[in-house]
């Protein structure tokens, strides 16, 4: 599979101000194959210890961190020689060694010619105690699921790929419909590497979801294994709820939903941690469109995104062919799977904000609203071909923002106040 994560650990091996590498992202959207990868294709030595399954080595960091005798004793340990100009050092599950974060600040200051990744899953790393953080000592790179364009190159659609980066709107409109089908498989598949994988070689729906119950699973586990034990019950609600969240027509997150006089109070911790964790992604609200959006955001109103669109929509035990079969889940699931999808699209392209907009009063929404360097941009997400919004036409109106983007499953089009943008081409 091809990951656009590469390109940038191309430029970090190449930039002069290269510190250790931090790999943020939840379980399985593919770090470990991903390091693998560029260091089989850009080092001659890759020298990998998973510190989850080579417990002899979890105490490496315990005696010192004078890096000289951990490259030595990593060499001695893997039956390898590590130089700087050509060997990788990928500590992966780096959470499961003591110190081991904490020795990537003294890998900077007295071993920097060292080329050295460190990867871990949110759920460890993120309550990882009694460790001094390397601030400012380390570079990061977060990790998502595969991305549409990511999962168009897996099942063989490059030249789709290729056409949509470069915005080739003409050549695709005959292409329209196939693109809006390979969407709604999408839809079902997500970006998670593995379920990719199995989908670009099978075609198999049912293996599919097999597989991601497998991850879900897997992440229902991680809860017991990392979490506090008095927010696990918590946790666990907010993580369950989630789909009925985003099937409700307003889909700000409602704590009633969770039990009958839930307060905010009550969940803060939970929300948090499961955010950290990587596996939920938090929207705030604005009430004012302006520069900087961070300064108007309110940070007790919010909607939750899950991470993966796949899990979400097995989550919330949808069968392939209902979303398969015509317009149907875009009626039926009031379109929670296509905000989903363009939520997750835009949190890969790394904007200064991604928020949503309401009036004082909540009586007109806008789903999406970025800060491009010094625009604000309005979105809003229609998962049918029924593309009427009052409430995004009073914002346009209001505010007059230099550009306002409407998705939805109709082709390409702009307008004097808008830019239809196919579902498809929210890359």
């Amino acid at each position: 599979m091809e990951r656009t994560c590469i390109k940038q650990l191309i430029e970090w091996k190449n930039s002069p101000r290269r510190k250790p590498l931090i790999i943020e992202g939840a379980r399985q959207v593919g770090k470990t194959w991903l390091v693998k990868e560029f260091g089989k294709n850009h080092y001659q030595n890759c020298i990998y210890v998973n510190f989850e399954q080579e417990k002899s080595l979890q105490n490496i960091f315990e005696k010192d961190l004078n890096p000289q005798r951990i490259i030595e004793t990593l060499q001695l340990y893997t039956n390898k020689v590590i130089s700087p100009e050509d060997s990788l050092i990928f500590f992966d599950e780096i959470q499961a060694a003591t110190s081991g974060i904490t020795s990537l600040k003294y890998f900077y200051e007295n071993a920097s010619q060292y080329h050295i990744i460190a990867a871990g899953s949110l759920l460890g790393m993120s309550v990882h105690t009694g460790e001094s953080f390397p601030v400012g000592k380390v570079n990061f790179l977060q990790m998502h699921p595969m991305s549409f364009i990511e999962f168009l190159n897996a099942i063989g659609k490059d030249q789709f790929a290729n056409a949509l980066i470069e915005q080739k709107w003409s050549i695709l409109s005959p292409f329209h419909e196939e693109l809006c089908q390979i969407l709604k498989s999408y839809l079902i598949v997500g970006g998670m590497p593995e379920v990719v994988n199995e989908y670009a070689e099978r075609r198999d729906y049912k293996i599919v979801q097999e597989i991601q119950h497998e991850i879900l699973d897997s992440y229902e586990r991680d809860f017991s294994k990392h979490a506090p034990i008095n927010e696990l019950p918590r946790i666990r609600q907010v993580w369950e709820s989630v789909p009925t969240q985003l099937a409700k027509e307003n889909k700000k997150f409602i704590y009633g939903l969770l039990r009958e006089g839930a307060r905010a109070k009550d969940y803060e911790l939970a929300i948090n941690w499961i955010c950290d964790a990587g596996l939920l992604l938090k929207t705030n609200r604005v009430t004012k469109p302006e520069l900087p959006l961070s300064h108007y955001a309110e940070p007790d109103i919010f909607k939750l995104y899950m991470l993966d669109v796949g899990l979400l929509s097995t989550l919330s035990n949808i069968r392939p062919e209902i979303i398969l079969e015509g317009n149907r889940i875009f009626t039926e699931y009031k379109g929670a799977l296509t905000e989903q999808f363009v939520h997750q699209q835009m949190t890969q392209k790394k904007y200064e904000g991604l928020y949503y907009w309401t009036n004082d009063r909540s009586t007109a929404e806008v789903d999406f609203v970025i800060q491009n360097r010094n625009m604000i941009i309005p979105i809003e997400v229609k998962a049918e071909k029924n593309v009427h919004a009052k409430s995004f036409k009073l914002f346009c109106e209001k505010y007059n923002p230099t550009s306002a983007i409407r998705t939805s499953m109709l082709p390409y089009k702009e307008e004097s106040w808008m830019t239809n943008i196919p579902l498809y081409g929210m890359i």
